[in-house]
């Protein structure tokens, strides 16, 4: 099963890049973060899975403290690309809906590749972050991580230093790179829902509301997973749940994104028929 959903998840990202660097009318800035979105999907789902695979194949289900570190400092990498990807493409949207006219000017290539620079340089620092800061904890010599991959919510359960400390350390670090995302997320919808409460026709409101519906849907399903885990990790003492749930954010979501996109995505649609159908 989960070979089957690595594989979609692999192919339909690669198609929706494919798709959209094929077909000069998608080459916007939406666009354009959707498919650096594909492929911090791509990279993330691959710092878990295929190692999950393997053990489950060879049944040998060991993992090294240093492989375990670098494995966790990927994972945090990818799945803090994905949040502030999420974030300049709710920015995207916000100029789009709220100040149309200007939309051309503002978001130009030069932002663009700004944005997509800071997102990775922001990645890079939070993954060393967690690095660094995980490599400073004292755990056992043989401990066992119920989960099927070195997720930092279990890893601090294990940590036997301070719980307080690393309790702190943990959540201040999630409050500065997830939750000023997430504000900034909440700020352009509410922006974005009042400019189309004042659109006088419902054809023109559906059409707004249309354009951001989902990357809306993405947005909820990856923070509400994610989040879950980690709230649920400060006031579980059970290490074994939140499992779903990392199923969820680290290979489901990532294998939706395309169909959600796609689904009802006139234009998106009409590319991928035109590269399937284009002979060899």
């Amino acid at each position: 099963m989960f070979l089957s959903m690595y594989l979609i998840t692999m192919l339909g990202n690669l198609l929706f890049i494919l798709a959209m660097s094929s077909d000069p009318h998608l080459h916007t800035p939406m666009y354009f973060f959707l498919s650096n979105l594909s492929l911090a999907d791509i990279a993330f789902t691959s710092t878990t899975v295929p190692k999950m695979l393997m053990n489950i194949c060879t049944q040998h289900t060991v993992i090294s403290y240093v492989d375990c570190l670098i494995q966790m400092s990927f994972f945090i990498f990818w799945a803090c690309m994905d949040n502030l990807l999420l974030t300049a493409m709710a920015y995207d949207r916000f100029v789009a809906i709220c100040v149309p006219l200007h939309y051309p000017v503002i978001m130009n290539a030069h932002l663009c590749g700004l944005l997509l620079f800071a997102s990775f340089f922001i990645s890079l620092l939070d993954s060393q972050l967690h690095y660094v800061m995980f490599s400073q904890f004292t755990f056992c010599r043989e401990v066992e991580i119920p989960h099927f991959f070195c997720d930092p919510s279990q890893l601090l359960h294990l940590a036997c230093s301070d719980p307080a400390i690393k309790n702190v350390l943990m959540y201040l670090i999630g409050a500065i790179f997830g939750g000023v995302p997430v504000s900034l997320i909440f700020f352009s919808y509410v922006r974005i829902v009042s400019s189309i409460l004042r659109v006088p026709s419902s054809g023109g409101k559906y059409k707004a509301f249309s354009t951001c519906g989902s990357h809306l849907s993405v947005v909820c399903l990856f923070y509400g997973t994610g989040l879950g885990v980690y709230l649920s990790s400060a006031f579980s003492s059970s290490l074994r749940e939140g499992a779903v749930a990392s199923v969820m954010y680290s290979l489901v979501i990532p294998m939706l994104n395309p169909f959600i996109y796609s689904l009802r995505n006139r234009d998106i649609k009409r590319a991928l028929k035109r590269l399937l159908s284009h002979p060899a």
